[in-house]
């Protein structure tokens, strides 16, 4: 699909000389970079949705669970 953006020059020139060194079409590098955009946006929604979850659950561990955790970390080398 074909489309127009306003980039600031300072971006575009950069944009330039990277395709340039990449030997990549301006097209192709804009592409690139609005998909790694795109895919770190899902990423960070897919956490804040975990995020969500984890506030609303009771993560407390059972009192004996908790104290083998206890007795097994303080056997363990960090």
């Amino acid at each position: 699909m074909k489309t127009a953006v306003s980039v600031p020059d300072h971006i575009f020139r950069s944009a330039e000389r990277l395709a340039k060194r990449l030997r990549k079409s301006r097209s192709r590098l804009y592409s690139e970079a609005i998909a790694e955009y795109v895919a770190r946006r899902a990423a960070a929604d897919v956490t804040e949705a975990y995020n969500q979850v984890a506030e609303k659950v009771d993560s407390r561990l059972e009192k004996p669970l908790a104290a083998a955790a206890r007795r097994t970390l303080s056997h363990s080398e960090w």
